[in-house]
Protein backbone atom coordinates (compact mmCIF):
# COMPACT_ATOMS: atom_id res chain seq x y z
CA UNK A 1 0.00 0.00 0.00
CA UNK A 2 1.41 3.39 -1.01
CA UNK A 3 1.52 6.47 1.21
CA UNK A 4 -1.31 7.90 -0.93
CA UNK A 5 -3.54 4.90 -0.31
CA UNK A 6 -2.69 4.92 3.40
CA UNK A 7 -3.51 8.63 3.60
CA UNK A 8 -6.98 8.18 2.10
CA UNK A 9 -7.63 5.23 4.42
CA UNK A 10 -6.68 7.40 7.42
CA UNK A 11 -8.84 10.28 6.21
CA UNK A 12 -11.87 8.06 5.66
CA UNK A 13 -11.57 6.63 9.17
CA UNK A 14 -11.82 10.16 10.58
CA UNK A 15 -14.39 11.38 8.03
CA UNK A 16 -11.96 13.94 6.60
CA UNK A 17 -11.09 14.95 3.05
CA UNK A 18 -7.68 15.30 1.41
CA UNK A 19 -6.11 18.70 0.93
CA UNK A 20 -3.75 18.40 -2.04
CA UNK A 21 -1.36 21.14 -3.16
CA UNK A 22 0.63 21.68 -6.34
CA UNK A 23 3.82 23.67 -6.78
CA UNK A 24 6.24 23.89 -9.67
CA UNK A 25 9.51 22.24 -8.66
CA UNK A 26 12.45 24.60 -8.89
CA UNK A 27 10.35 27.76 -8.68
CA UNK A 28 11.93 30.03 -7.70
CA UNK A 29 14.69 27.48 -7.05
CA UNK A 30 15.14 23.93 -5.76
CA UNK A 31 16.35 25.08 -2.34
CA UNK A 32 13.12 26.98 -1.70
CA UNK A 33 11.07 24.10 -3.13
CA UNK A 34 12.58 21.80 -0.51
CA UNK A 35 11.72 24.29 2.24
CA UNK A 36 8.14 24.52 0.93
CA UNK A 37 7.80 20.72 0.95
CA UNK A 38 8.74 20.61 4.63
CA UNK A 39 6.54 23.61 5.46
CA UNK A 40 3.53 22.03 3.74
CA UNK A 41 4.09 18.84 5.70
CA UNK A 42 4.31 20.83 8.93
CA UNK A 43 0.99 22.59 8.37
CA UNK A 44 -0.89 19.44 7.43
CA UNK A 45 -1.02 19.19 3.65
CA UNK A 46 -2.18 15.65 2.89
CA UNK A 47 -0.63 15.12 -0.55
CA UNK A 48 1.84 17.23 -2.54
CA UNK A 49 2.10 17.39 -6.32
CA UNK A 50 5.49 18.50 -7.62
CA UNK A 51 5.22 19.85 -11.14
CA UNK A 52 8.06 19.17 -13.57
CA UNK A 53 8.73 22.33 -15.62
CA UNK A 54 8.12 21.76 -19.32
CA UNK A 55 8.39 24.00 -22.36
CA UNK A 56 4.95 23.18 -23.84
CA UNK A 57 2.55 22.77 -20.90
CA UNK A 58 -0.74 22.26 -22.71
CA UNK A 59 -2.88 21.93 -19.55
CA UNK A 60 -1.35 24.82 -17.60
CA UNK A 61 -2.58 28.38 -17.41
CA UNK A 62 -0.44 31.56 -17.41
CA UNK A 63 0.68 31.37 -13.76
CA UNK A 64 2.12 27.85 -13.94
CA UNK A 65 3.50 28.49 -17.43
CA UNK A 66 5.43 31.45 -16.05
CA UNK A 67 6.76 29.33 -13.19
CA UNK A 68 7.84 26.60 -15.60
CA UNK A 69 9.69 29.07 -17.81
CA UNK A 70 11.53 30.50 -14.82
CA UNK A 71 12.52 27.02 -13.56
CA UNK A 72 13.68 25.93 -17.02
CA UNK A 73 15.90 29.01 -17.24
CA UNK A 74 17.63 27.71 -14.11
CA UNK A 75 18.12 24.32 -15.80
CA UNK A 76 15.72 22.47 -13.47
CA UNK A 77 15.11 18.99 -14.88
CA UNK A 78 13.43 15.72 -13.97
CA UNK A 79 16.46 13.99 -12.46
CA UNK A 80 17.20 16.95 -10.19
CA UNK A 81 13.58 16.91 -9.00
CA UNK A 82 13.76 13.21 -8.18
CA UNK A 83 16.95 13.88 -6.21
CA UNK A 84 15.09 16.64 -4.38
CA UNK A 85 12.34 14.21 -3.38
CA UNK A 86 14.97 11.75 -2.17
CA UNK A 87 16.55 14.47 -0.05
CA UNK A 88 13.20 15.61 1.37
CA UNK A 89 12.31 12.01 2.27
CA UNK A 90 14.83 12.19 5.11
CA UNK A 91 12.47 14.56 6.88
CA UNK A 92 8.92 13.85 5.69
CA UNK A 93 6.55 10.96 5.01
CA UNK A 94 3.97 13.20 3.28
CA UNK A 95 2.75 11.54 0.06
CA UNK A 96 4.46 13.15 -2.95
CA UNK A 97 3.38 12.89 -6.59
CA UNK A 98 5.35 13.89 -9.64
CA UNK A 99 3.17 15.74 -12.15
CA UNK A 100 4.83 15.83 -15.54
CA UNK A 101 4.08 15.78 -19.21
CA UNK A 102 5.06 12.63 -21.04
CA UNK A 103 8.00 14.06 -23.00
CA UNK A 104 10.37 14.25 -19.98
CA UNK A 105 9.48 10.65 -19.07
CA UNK A 106 9.99 9.51 -22.66
CA UNK A 107 13.39 11.18 -22.85
CA UNK A 108 14.37 9.82 -19.43
CA UNK A 109 13.09 6.34 -20.30
CA UNK A 110 9.96 4.88 -18.70
CA UNK A 111 11.73 2.05 -16.88
CA UNK A 112 14.55 4.25 -15.65
CA UNK A 113 12.09 6.93 -14.55
CA UNK A 114 9.98 4.54 -12.48
CA UNK A 115 13.07 2.92 -10.95
CA UNK A 116 14.49 6.31 -10.01
CA UNK A 117 11.13 7.53 -8.72
CA UNK A 118 10.82 4.46 -6.51
CA UNK A 119 14.29 4.92 -5.02
CA UNK A 120 13.60 8.63 -4.49
CA UNK A 121 10.42 8.00 -2.52
CA UNK A 122 7.85 9.15 -5.07
CA UNK A 123 4.36 7.82 -4.33
CA UNK A 124 2.39 8.81 -7.42
CA UNK A 125 2.79 9.95 -11.01
CA UNK A 126 0.38 12.20 -12.91
CA UNK A 127 0.79 12.69 -16.66
CA UNK A 128 -1.84 15.10 -18.10
CA UNK A 129 -1.06 14.46 -21.77
CA UNK A 130 -0.82 10.65 -21.62
CA UNK A 131 -4.19 8.95 -22.21
CA UNK A 132 -4.52 5.84 -20.03
CA UNK A 133 -5.13 3.74 -23.14
CA UNK A 134 -1.57 4.62 -24.25
CA UNK A 135 0.02 4.20 -20.83
CA UNK A 136 -0.06 0.40 -20.59
CA UNK A 137 3.67 -0.07 -20.13
CA UNK A 138 4.01 2.82 -17.69
CA UNK A 139 1.07 1.41 -15.70
CA UNK A 140 2.75 -2.00 -15.49
CA UNK A 141 6.07 -0.52 -14.39
CA UNK A 142 4.43 1.73 -11.82
CA UNK A 143 2.25 -1.05 -10.43
CA UNK A 144 5.22 -3.39 -10.07
CA UNK A 145 7.14 -0.69 -8.21
CA UNK A 146 4.33 0.28 -5.87
CA UNK A 147 3.81 3.71 -7.44
CA UNK A 148 0.31 5.01 -8.16
CA UNK A 149 -0.33 6.19 -11.73
CA UNK A 150 -3.16 8.69 -11.31
CA UNK A 151 -5.54 9.32 -14.22
CA UNK A 152 -7.89 12.15 -15.17
CA UNK A 153 -11.61 12.37 -15.73
CA UNK A 154 -12.96 15.55 -17.35
CA UNK A 155 -16.44 17.06 -17.74
CA UNK A 156 -16.41 15.84 -21.36
CA UNK A 157 -15.52 12.22 -20.53
CA UNK A 158 -18.14 9.68 -21.62
CA UNK A 159 -19.64 7.28 -19.09
CA UNK A 160 -18.01 4.31 -20.83
CA UNK A 161 -14.59 5.93 -20.64
CA UNK A 162 -15.19 7.01 -17.04
CA UNK A 163 -15.60 3.35 -16.14
CA UNK A 164 -12.34 2.46 -17.87
CA UNK A 165 -10.39 5.30 -16.24
CA UNK A 166 -11.85 4.52 -12.83
CA UNK A 167 -10.69 0.91 -13.23
CA UNK A 168 -7.08 1.71 -14.16
CA UNK A 169 -6.37 4.81 -12.05
CA UNK A 170 -4.44 4.10 -8.85
CA UNK A 171 -4.25 6.12 -5.65
CA UNK A 172 -7.05 8.48 -6.60
CA UNK A 173 -8.91 9.82 -9.62
CA UNK A 174 -8.11 13.39 -10.62
CA UNK A 175 -11.33 15.11 -11.68
CA UNK A 176 -10.67 18.15 -13.87
CA UNK A 177 -13.48 20.47 -12.83
CA UNK A 178 -13.59 22.49 -16.05
CA UNK A 179 -12.70 22.46 -19.71
CA UNK A 180 -9.62 24.58 -20.25
CA UNK A 181 -6.31 25.13 -18.50
CA UNK A 182 -5.31 25.54 -14.87
CA UNK A 183 -5.89 28.85 -13.15
CA UNK A 184 -7.96 30.44 -10.40
CA UNK A 185 -11.68 30.89 -11.08
CA UNK A 186 -14.23 32.91 -9.15
CA UNK A 187 -16.97 30.27 -9.26
CA UNK A 188 -17.18 26.49 -9.40
CA UNK A 189 -18.62 24.91 -12.58
CA UNK A 190 -22.38 24.34 -12.60
CA UNK A 191 -22.04 20.69 -13.64
CA UNK A 192 -19.59 19.81 -10.84
CA UNK A 193 -22.14 18.23 -8.51
CA UNK A 194 -23.79 16.15 -11.25
CA UNK A 195 -20.50 14.88 -12.65
CA UNK A 196 -19.10 13.97 -9.25
CA UNK A 197 -22.26 12.02 -8.44
CA UNK A 198 -21.84 10.05 -11.67
CA UNK A 199 -18.19 9.24 -10.93
CA UNK A 200 -18.88 8.31 -7.31
CA UNK A 201 -21.66 6.06 -8.56
CA UNK A 202 -19.27 3.92 -10.62
CA UNK A 203 -16.25 3.67 -8.31
CA UNK A 204 -15.30 3.65 -4.66
CA UNK A 205 -11.82 5.00 -5.40
CA UNK A 206 -11.08 8.46 -3.99
CA UNK A 207 -11.92 11.35 -6.30
CA UNK A 208 -10.07 14.67 -5.97
CA UNK A 209 -11.13 17.86 -7.72
CA UNK A 210 -8.63 20.26 -9.28
CA UNK A 211 -8.35 23.12 -11.79
CA UNK A 212 -9.80 26.52 -10.89
CA UNK A 213 -9.96 26.14 -7.10
CA UNK A 214 -8.58 29.22 -5.35
CA UNK A 215 -10.73 30.18 -2.36
CA UNK A 216 -11.48 28.65 1.07
CA UNK A 217 -15.21 28.65 0.34
CA UNK A 218 -14.61 26.62 -2.83
CA UNK A 219 -12.46 24.21 -0.82
CA UNK A 220 -15.26 23.72 1.71
CA UNK A 221 -17.86 23.11 -1.01
CA UNK A 222 -15.73 20.58 -2.83
CA UNK A 223 -14.89 18.70 0.37
CA UNK A 224 -18.61 18.09 0.83
CA UNK A 225 -18.82 16.46 -2.59
CA UNK A 226 -15.47 14.76 -3.25
CA UNK A 227 -12.72 12.94 -1.37
CA UNK A 228 -10.22 15.73 -1.82
CA UNK A 229 -9.47 19.12 -3.33
CA UNK A 230 -6.40 20.17 -5.31
CA UNK A 231 -5.04 23.73 -5.41
CA UNK A 232 -2.15 24.81 -7.63
CA UNK A 233 -2.22 28.12 -9.48
CA UNK A 234 -3.28 30.19 -6.45
CA UNK A 235 -0.32 28.83 -4.48
CA UNK A 236 2.15 29.30 -7.34
CA UNK A 237 0.93 32.88 -7.67
CA UNK A 238 1.59 33.43 -3.97
CA UNK A 239 5.12 32.13 -4.47
CA UNK A 240 5.59 34.51 -7.41
CA UNK A 241 4.37 37.48 -5.37
CA UNK A 242 6.93 36.78 -2.64
CA UNK A 243 10.03 35.96 -4.67
CA UNK A 244 13.05 37.69 -3.19
CA UNK A 245 11.37 38.23 0.17
CA UNK A 246 12.91 36.57 3.25
CA UNK A 247 9.49 35.45 4.52
CA UNK A 248 8.51 33.66 1.27
CA UNK A 249 8.17 30.18 2.81
CA UNK A 250 6.22 31.42 5.83
CA UNK A 251 3.90 33.62 3.76
CA UNK A 252 3.15 30.80 1.33
CA UNK A 253 2.62 28.42 4.25
CA UNK A 254 0.22 30.88 5.90
CA UNK A 255 -1.68 31.19 2.64
CA UNK A 256 -1.96 27.42 2.27
CA UNK A 257 -3.21 27.15 5.85
CA UNK A 258 -5.79 29.86 5.06
CA UNK A 259 -6.99 27.92 2.00
CA UNK A 260 -7.09 24.67 3.94
CA UNK A 261 -9.41 26.30 6.42
CA UNK A 262 -9.07 23.81 9.24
Amino acid sequence: MTRIEKKFRELRKTNKKAFVTFITAGYPDLRITEKLILEFDRIGVDILELGVPFSDPMADGPVIQEASRAALKKKVHLEAILELVKKARRHTQMPICIMTYYNPIFCFGEKRFIEKAKVSGVDGVIVPDLPPEEATQLHKLALASGINLICFIAPTTSLKRMRYIAAVSKGFIYYVSLTGVTGARQALPEDLVRNLRIIKGITDKPVCVGFGVSQPEQVRKIKKLADGVIIGSAIVRKIRDNIGKPQLVKRVGDFVRYLKGD
